[in-house]
């Protein structure tokens, strides 16, 4: 597994890295499949001293990103507390993909769909402010369902395996899940 240690408006400290790596190692043993685990801290300027630091790690497990970030007033308790998360977290992605082994063998699945017409407006004094690019692996609609939940998103791009087309999936308002397949007009 590959640990990458990022600071944002601060320098690490060489402790804080070697804490980190010490605590990224139990990940690896969790989840042996573990690629790259990006570890980003951060300090703010905050009236609150209690939220100064900002820790944020993104596990990649082949395509499957669990994400977690906490914060505190110091830079070890939020790393203890962001690893606390992520490991609760290891632990649910491993139970779901076991129980999901199980269902596969006991019954086939069936699949659906919800289509929204739902149109957003987008105003003409909002700007784009931030351009994300991420590795996109191929799969199912459920499975982009589950990586949108474990990453706490409202939507998830992803390639469908079946369409081999790229598709959204969201939260919808009444709390189901919609699949948006986009076609050129």
């Amino acid at each position: 597994m590959e640990i990458l240690i990022k600071g944002k408006n601060m320098d690490v400290p060489k402790k804080a890295k070697d804490y980190i790596e010490k605590k990224a190692e139990k990940f690896d043993r969790l989840l042996r499949n573990i690629s790259t685990a990006k570890v980003e801290l951060s300090e703010e300027k905050t009236k609150s001293k209690e939220s100064r630091y900002i820790v944020e790690v993104t596990v990649d497990s082949q395509g499957t990103f669990l994400r977690a970030e906490e914060r505190s007033g110091d830079i070890f308790s939020a790393i203890d507390a962001v690893a606390d998360v992520m490991d609760r977290q290891i632990r649910r992605y491993k139970d779901r993909v076991k129980g999901k082994q199980q269902r596969r063998t006991a019954v086939s699945k069936s699949k659906s769909k919800v289509l929204s017409g739902e149109n957003l407006d987008v105003e003409e004094d909002e700007k784009l402010i931030k351009v994300k690019s991420f590795p996109v692996s191929p799969m199912s609609p459920d499975e982009a369902v589950d990586q949108m939940i474990w990453l706490g998103h409202d939507f998830f791009v992803f390639y469908n395996d079946a369409s081999e087309q790229f598709n959204v999936v969201y939260r919808r308002k009444d709390g189901h899940y919609g699949l948006i397949e986009p076609e050129l007009g």
